[in-house]
């Protein structure tokens, strides 16, 4: 499961198959692809941020190291897009973010942890819902999440990056209890400030820097630009 689709199925009312109101969701979602490239390898930081880490990572320019096909539809586009010429971080959130939400959505559908609904407003309007189809994955998830949030427990790498993409969401109270939220809060922006990737993730300096220019240029996506829905 790609860290994408895990926020994406965070975001999503199992019952009633619509988006929750995450805040900024296409931009953490292009954010989140981009982390999950430079996490497999598949794109670096080119120039000087290689050496070392950046002032501001989300400055650092973003090339394909990798361009061959990762086998999911949502990756392969992403990976097009930064392969069409080397861009700083924040600059690639925004054309990661077109068309983003419904590829991941019809991946998860396509494997039956979604099921796509389609219906009509007024008989008319055209809407599609993604209730869940299997619940088992979101289940664990969200378990491991609450612990990593509420409890303490130190975090794999892939759970950390996807904690640190619910900083300023709004999720995270539909995620924990309400004694509970203000702990998971600080505990979400500690794991956004930190060098999470660090730990055995990343040997490369430079592949730390494109995952942390990932979440700085989501960060500031959702801070500049109106969210979607």
């Amino acid at each position: 499961m790609l860290i994408a689709e895990d926020l994406l199925l965070l975001a999503y009312d199992d019952e009633s198959g619509t988006e929750t109101g995450a805040l900024g969701l296409d931009y953490r979602l292009a954010g989140a692809l981009l982390v999950e490239l430079a996490m497999d390898g598949r794109v670096d930081v080119a120039g000087d941020a290689a050496q070392g880490m950046p002032q501001d990572p989300a400055r650092a320019t973003v090339v394909v190291r990798d361009p061959s096909p990762t086998g999911h539809p949502a990756l392969d586009a992403a990976l097009a897009v930064v392969g069409e010429r080397p861009r700083r971080a924040k600059d690639l959130v925004e054309p990661l973010s077109h068309g983003v939400r419904e590829r991941l959505l019809q991946a998860l559908a396509d494997r039956g942890v979604l099921r796509r609904e389609e219906r009509k407003v007024v008989a008319i309007f055209p809407v599609t819902r993604w209730p869940a189809e299997e619940r088992a994955h979101e289940e664990v998830l969200r378990t491991r999440l609450v612990a990593v949030l509420v409890d303490g427990l130190t975090p794999d790498p892939r759970t950390a990056a996807l904690a640190a993409l619910l900083k300023g969401s709004g999720l995270v109270a539909r995620l924990v209890d309400k004694p509970d939220r203000k702990r998971a809060e600080e505990r979400v922006e500690e794991l956004a400030a930190s060098a999470w990737v660090a730990d055995g993730v990343a040997a490369a300096l430079a592949a730390q820097a494109a995952m942390s220019a990932a979440l700085t240029a989501v960060f500031m996506a959702t801070t500049i630009l109106p969210a979607t829905s």
